[in-house]
């Protein structure tokens, strides 16, 4: 037996929960390298690491007194471990187990490894459906398996419930829990809270030194329940009350201009477009003017359904501005989808005396050179770009109104640069987000938190629903045959692929590898890569339409990986109708406007979500003819068959976007990672919708009592709001 090294005694430190976790009794050095592993370096992210399951041992009972059939646990000492091969061959691992009231045989099949995990004398928590044996003892086939520290006993009068966690090759269960549950003798009382007594006592929850006691320590699954909900309640809190910090920030710090709506204003560019607004573009725009007619900034969120008509209210919104003789820009996340922002506007203003200019990456640099000196110098009222709007040598002469369509892509952290867009310090443009991805409510009110909200749903009069079908491969052939007939009419149709040939590994690590459905994504990216061999890429499948179905018509192909010069060039004809069938990836997905356009085929529909496909589908909405898609699809998966059918149901997409933060997360939402907002590690959008609202209304009402929370009963919320969203969210120092 070896002789433990003396531990060194650990540094002063003023906050005692931020000790490093390796001096915590049962660690030292060697096991704090394994905490490490687990993002665990001091006390306090100890005391916070949540369980990822418990196992309920509520039906715990002697091995006697088992009941055939009905899921039971037992805690008993290992007497014998034994292997054996049946006549057939079938591998079988025996473990067997006593607990002073009888025996009981765990068996594992065609689990050879299983025999390595056990040692005689060993205590385990074995959980499962027993039955009785041919010899006459209870035996459970494939149990459920903790092991039992020595001094864990569970009395049959109580109801244990034990933690499970997240491990890491070399630390077991009952080692974790040990090294937690001296962490909550040594530091538990000293752990502050951070919840005023008012506000805790009025949502009816525990105090956190409860919380954290339930939460590794729980009597029951309801106590477990209530320490997570606890937890859940004070991460929304605290993010709402950074969204609300910051909002205030921002209003309190700077001015915006002011732009007046006229009557006459109003009726000039109502003439511009050749229809009449909906509804809820009417109540879009109203909601848009009132907030620039203010001298704060303008911080709105466009959420729109695909087809509804956010761009008219766009257009309506920049007019307005440049009307006011302040310059206006609107960006997008693409070059395509910012030369289609570029066309339509010129569409509407072909008739009118506003200058505008595109900036995009792929202008030469004499262009661009011309672009930027027009710009600085004022002779540009409207410019619409990529990312190429928020380079350092971009300078505005009078900027007041910035509009980023599907800001959702651009990533969260990238808002706060957008937002000082042609900004002095002391005054900003106005500042409107525009989505025609509908997002969940609990979602668009945390990611977006900081911004009001404005809803399109109503479609246009006329626009028609897109028939929508799931197409069964054997009925392939038939389909070809009808498009082809179609095409040949006149009307085009895009052929939607997920991959690009030969770039499999590339395109599974971007965003179709965080889109692919849950039984997909549970696997490791090396099969995921090795199994695309069986699909169809982008340029394989063009090359099988071009010299079959569809010989002797023009068939065009475009994806990501082409450059900006040819993906425009392949679009523009596509426009003009000389390609007539548009093999492509997911770079059609937002903006595409090719009226003529109506028919579409999704390849591999299982590997998008939701609302990525409704987003695919909203392309061929485009114009007075209804739209028809039609998916060909894996649906051998539950969820898969699940989602599907409901999208050929659905029209509807805030009703798919709710649906898909249900069937999949969160945090698979929208097919491209969010930054800028934490982790919530108890938190939940989908589950925790109710505490959501009840945080958020919570911290504006804190906001406003107590701006900069500097009240004592708020100290440990301002610490901790500053802690976890300080530099992310871009805060200035509260109050």
């Amino acid at each position: 037996m070896t002789t433990a090294a003396p531990r060194a005694n650990p540094p002063a430190r003023i906050d005692p929960l931020g000790e490093s976790a390796q001096y915590v009794r049962g660690v030292g050095p060697a096991r704090f390298e394994l905490l490490q592993r687990l993002g665990i370096t001091t006390v306090r992210d100890l005391l916070f690491y949540a369980p990822r399951d418990y196992e309920d041992l509520t039906d715990f009972r002697p091995i006697a007194q088992l009941q055939p059939e009905k899921l039971q646990s037992v805690v008993g000492e290992v007497v014998e471990i034994d292997t054996r091969s049946t006549r057939r061959g079938l591998a079988v691992v025996s473990v067997l187990v006593q607990d002073g009231t009888g025996v009981l045989e765990a068996v594992w099949y065609q689990q050879p490894f299983m025999a390595q995990k056990f040692r005689p004398g060993q205590r385990l928590v074995l959980s499962g459906k027993p039955r009785r044996s041919r010899q006459g003892y209870w035996q459970m086939a494939h149990p459920r398996v903790q092991p039992v520290d020595a001094q864990e006993n569970f009395p049959a009068n109580e109801t244990p419930i034990l933690p499970i966690y997240s491990l890491t090759e070399g630390l077991r269960q009952e080692q974790l829990r040990r090294i937690i549950r001296n962490a909550l003798e040594q530091y538990g009382d000293l752990v502050p809270e951070s919840l005023p007594e008012a506000l805790r006592q009025a949502r009816n929850l525990p105090t956190l030194r409860q919380t954290l006691h339930w939460l590794h320590h729980p009597k029951t699954l309801e106590e477990a329940r209530q320490a997570r909900r606890r937890l859940a309640y004070e991460e929304f809190l605290i993010l709402h009350l950074a969204l609300a910090h910051r909002r205030r920030d921002v209003n309190a710090q700077v001015r915006a201009p002011q732009m007046q709506l006229t009557r006459l204003i109003d009726q000039r560019i109502r003439r511009l477009f050749p229809f009449t607004l909906t509804r809820d573009q009417e109540r879009a725009i109203a909601e848009i003017c009132r907030d620039m007619a203010q001298d704060r900034p303008m911080r709105r969120l466009l959420q729109a359904d695909v087809g509804a008509g956010k761009t008219a209210v766009a257009v309506y919104a920049l007019l307005v501005c440049v009307a006011n003789k302040h310059q206006a820009a609107l960006m997008a996340p693409t070059e395509v989808l910012a030369r289609q922002h570029w066309q339509t506007l010129n569409n509407y203003l072909a008739h009118s005396r506003v200058r505008r200019v595109l900036l995009t990456g792929s202008l030469s640099e004499a262009q661009r050179s011309l672009a930027l000196g027009e710009i600085r110098m004022g002779q540009v009222d409207l410019v619409v770009g990529t990312q190429a709007l928020i380079q350092n040598d971009v300078e505005f002469h009078r900027l007041g109104l910035v509009i980023i369509d599907e800001q959702h892509r651009f990533g969260v952290l990238q808002r706060a640069q957008f937002r000082n867009l042609g900004g002095d310090g002391r005054t900003q443009p106005h500042y409107l987000v525009m989505t025609a991805t509908p997002i969940p409510r609990t979602v668009a009110l945390t990611l977006f938190g900081d911004l009001d909200v404005s809803v399109i749903r109503q479609m246009p009069p006329g626009r028609q629903p897109v028939k929508t079908k799931l197409v069964p491969e054997s009925q392939r052939p038939e389909l070809e045959k009808y498009l082809r007939a179609e095409v040949e009419k006149g009307r085009q149709l895009y052929v939607v692929c997920p991959l690009v040939e030969g770039a499999a590994e590339e395109e599974l690590v971007g965003d179709l590898y965080d889109d692919w459905s849950e039984h997909t994504q549970s696997r490791g990216r090396n099969d995921l890569a090795s199994e695309t061999a069986r699909y169809k890429g982008a340029e394989q499948h063009y090359e099988y339409l071009r010299d079959g179905p569809f010989r002797g018509l023009t068939v065009g192909l475009l994806h990501g990986r082409m450059d900006e010069r040819r993906k425009e060039s392949v679009m523009a004809r596509f426009r003009r109708g000389e390609i007539h069938v548009l093999v492509c990836t997911t770079v059609i997905e937002v903006g595409v406007d090719v009226p003529n356009a109506t028919l579409m085929v999704i390849e591999h529909a299982e590997r998008f979500g939701l609302s990525q496909l409704h987003q695919l589908r909203g392309r061929v909405t485009r114009g007075p003819v209804a739209g028809e898609c039609y998916l060909f699809a894996d649906i051998s998966n539950d969820l898969c068959r699940t989602r599907l059918r409901l999208f050929v149901q659905t029209t509807d997409g805030f009703e798919l976007a709710e649906a898909d933060a249900r069937l999949r997360g969160i945090g698979q939402f929208f097919g491209t990672r969010q930054h800028g907002v934490s982790e919530l590690r108890y938190a939940s959008f989908v589950k925790d919708g109710d505490l959501l609202e009840q945080a958020r209304q919570d911290a504006l009402e804190l906001a406003r009592a107590d701006p900069g929370l500097r009240q004592e009963c708020h100290r440990e919320l301002r610490r901790a709001v500053l802690e976890r969203y300080g530099d992310k969210l871009d805060l200035a120092e509260i109050g």
